[in-house]
């Protein structure tokens, strides 16, 4: 018989996953010889054997590919044949400069469901079982390749029953790296039981899981979420929720097909959904809001709280003080976490890299992230272009920075806002991570414009590297182009509540023509001067002062309106003479400010607990089948909406309800989008169209400018995999930067 021998390099998501046990048993399955290992680059395998045999190999490699498995390139070289008989997983390999790209964590899979809720199982009520096909990997990997040494589960030593699956072909724990049970494995300190028993008595139980530490308690316990809500210092921002199973969501949430499998993913996202009327579920659970985020249990420990308990829904939220980090170990919950929970429930497995539970909206049936961490990362982005490597250090809140290497990039997971020390020491920490783990050596790092951010400040304190400053749109608009593989220039709508601008003011409604290489800033909000600075984004009443005094000028009075109720006489006074003399006050065109303003002069909300509280609060309130808006006027670059305050202002005294108001403005400002589109298309030739920043996170605006715009034949972008918000800029910033550094 003929022999041939091919070697064959895989690059993608391929340790980890069970990829080498699915190769070693192929090659048996066909005859051949050989073998398979893992290198700092992926998976390399060399197979002899009949020709004919080998070409079934390569196409089988694509085609029946572990599930978790991602091939992003594969080589095939002939070479000589070696007279070998046998097939073999070998040691790894470590190649200097070379990354692999690694697994996010995994939900338990349905086998290894059964195995713990099985009463015959050695596994039974085993609160860390796993196998190749779930289970932690980003947050206990140290190192590549993804090996046992390489993760915090090497100081576990498996039992000989472990060994044995571990070393068994036909396992589905062949190679397993997390492999253990409760004889060789990570314990928990405490029995479950005990965590259900005080759960089920109104205890708010600190639970430490995957990535992090979770305060838990009864969804359907209101006196229990108060004391969490009053503990954790957050007034009304909204709780997750964490359900039994798909048929206790649907008990209290509205779950189309779409959410339900963007739900039920192996990544097991916190899903926002509609709530339903009298659900039971604490109403201090999401205090003025009309939407829940719930996932279901994505761990062994999660789905053993729910066994036999006599509650469905759990609050589920990040073990933290408010504004700082998840707490990952042990000895940091019982310090910090102390004055939050009655009681904990611990383990012995160490936390390498810290993740929070990821947000997903689902919107035209496509899973859109808005948070993006457990689950997603470190799963890089193909942006179809080699990029140079580089460190994007992203915008204060919702922080993530993005590494770029080859044909990737790569986001970090949720930082949050860096607004403070511990934040800085989580970002530090994961950068460190990360530039190993893809070994990355960036040669610049591209920060934010705005001079007072804690990354921009990191950034330019790194030393030996080029720094390159990205204005915040700009990084929004290429960061959507990025994502969806965009090349040369586009129309960009980038809508948000504060960007440094090129002119020194506070940029957030914007209109560019943008590439990669550069921007103009076509048309903008109108600009109206903010009193006060961070306490302008805290109480929308100081930019409704603004609006109202832009519209009518600076001595008009609105008895009739909430702000004069609500707002004592001396701070209004004070405000109002800030703005008339341009005492401590910086012209903005945010859009977020807009939308604060418009909400304070119907009634809405008058001071805010957490961003975007007062835009989320208008949307939720905002009336379906409303058809018209307000009129606007497009003044040369400025996008001038003082005749829709005039009108709102008028409604408001006429008694029309907020929730008309809310709608018209909603449609008003699709209006301004689709007009001014469409002037810059005849003016440009442009037909394509990128929405970026955090207003698109709401889902009335977004579906009414995309109907308006397609209606239009414009070509629309919108994000996907990364978020629309903040959350979002490090990717625009790194593929900026690399265009940069090409230009010279």
């Amino acid at each position: 018989m003929v022999l041939a021998r091919r070697q064959i390099r895989i690059r993608g998501v391929v340790q980890g996953v069970g990829f080498r046990p699915f190769v070693h048993n192929l090659a048996r399955r066909l005859g051949l010889a050989g073998y398979v290992l893992n290198s700092s680059a992926g998976v390399v395998a060399e197979v002899e054997g009949a020709p004919a045999a080998l070409d079934s190999f390569v196409e089988s490699l694509r085609t029946e590919a572990p599930p978790l498995a991602r091939i992003e390139e594969m080589f095939v070289a002939e070479i000589d044949p070696l007279g070998e008989r046998d097939f073999a997983i070998r040691e790894s390999q470590a190649r200097e400069g070379e990354f692999v790209l690694v697994s996010p964590d995994v939900a338990t899979c349905p086998d290894c469901y059964r195995d713990f809720t099985d009463l015959a199982n050695r596994r039974y009520g085993y609160a860390f079982t796993n196998c190749t096909n779930c289970g932690p990997r980003y947050t206990i990997i140290r190192d590549i390749p993804y090996d046992r040494p390489n993760t915090t589960m090497a100081a576990f030593r498996m039992c000989a029953a472990c060994q044995a699956e571990y070393d068994d072909p036909g396992n589905r724990r062949f190679h397993a790296q997390p492999n253990a049970c409760a004889e060789c494995g990570p314990q928990l300190s405490a029995p479950i039981s005990e965590a259900r028993r005080r759960l089920r008595e109104g205890e708010i139980v600190a639970i430490r899981g995957l990535g992090g530490f979770h305060l838990a308690c009864d969804a359907r316990n209101d006196g229990a979420v108060r004391l969490l809500r009053e503990r954790k210092r957050r007034s009304d921002k909204p709780f997750a929720l964490m359900a039994r199973d798909v048929a206790a969501v649907e008990a209290f949430c509205a779950v189309s097909d779409d959410d339900r499998q963007a739900r039920a993913s192996a990544r097991r996202p916190i899903v926002i959904l509609p709530r339903l009327a009298d659900s039971g579920i604490s109403a201090a659970v999401a205090p003025g809001n009309n939407t829940i985020g719930v996932m279901l249990p994505y761990t062994p420990l999660h789905h053993l709280l729910f066994s036999g308990a006599p509650y469905d829904a759990l609050v589920m939220t990040s073990g933290n003080l408010s504004e700082e980090p998840i707490v990952t170990s042990n000895e940091e919950a019982l310090d910090r976490l102390r004055p939050l929970a009655d009681w904990f429930l611990l383990h012995n497995r160490d936390i390498y890299m810290r993740a929070d539970d990821s947000v997903v909206r689902t919107f035209e049936g496509v899973e859109r992230v808005l948070r993006r961490s457990r689950g997603f990362v470190p799963r890089a982005i193909d942006l179809g272009m080699e990029v140079a490597e580089i460190l994007a250090c992203g915008g204060e809140l919702k922080n993530t920075f993005c590494l770029s290497k080859g044909r990737y990039a790569v986001l970090s997971q949720h930082i949050g806002d860096m607004e403070n020390y511990e934040t800085l020491v989580f970002f530090e920490e994961t950068l460190a991570n990360l530039k190993k783990l893809f070994r990355v050596e960036p040669r610049a790092v591209a920060h934010d414009l705005h001079p007072g951010y804690l990354s921009t400040q990191y950034a330019l304190r790194v030393p030996d590297l080029e720094k390159i400053g990205v204005q915040h749109h700009h990084a929004h608009i290429a960061s959507c182009m990025a994502e969806n593989g965009l090349r040369g220039k586009v129309i960009g709508v980038a809508l948000d509540g504060t960007g440094y601008g090129t002119d020194g003011q506070i940029w957030g409604g914007e209109f560019l023509v943008a590439d990669y290489g550069g921007f103009e800033r076509r048309a903008h909000l109108r600009y109206v001067p903010l009193a006060g600075g961070d306490a302008a984004v805290r109480q929308p009443w100081r930019p409704a002062l603004a609006y109202l005094a832009d519209t009518y000028g600076a001595a008009a009075e609105f008895p009739e309106l909430a702000i004069w109720r609500d707002v004592p006489e001396s701070q209004r006074k004070l405000v109002r003479g800030m703005i008339a003399q341009r005492v401590n006050t910086i012209d903005t065109s945010s859009c977020g400010r807009l939308f604060d303003a418009v909400a304070a002069i119907i009634g809405v909300r008058q001071q805010i607990n957490f961003e975007g509280q007062a835009a989320i609060e208008l949307e939720t309130i905002a009336a379906d089948g409303v058809a018209d808006g307000y009129p606007f006027a497009l003044e040369g670059d400025s996008v001038d909406f003082r005749p829709a305050i005039e009108r709102i202002v008028a409604e408001v005294r006429a008694g029309t309800p907020a929730p008309m108001i809310a709608a018209r403005f909603h449609n008003t400002m699709a209006e301004a989008i689709m007009e001014v589109c469409r002037r810059l298309r005849a003016q440009e030739k442009l037909n394509r169209v990128c929405l970026g920043g955090g207003t698109f996170q709401n889902m009335k605006l977004l579906a009414r400018a995309l109907a308006g715009l397609r209606r239009l034949d414009f070509e629309v972008f919108i994000h996907a995999q990364v978020p629309p918000n903040d959350g979002g800029i490090a990717l625009g910033q790194a593929v900026i930067a690399t265009e940069i550094l090409r230009r010279g």
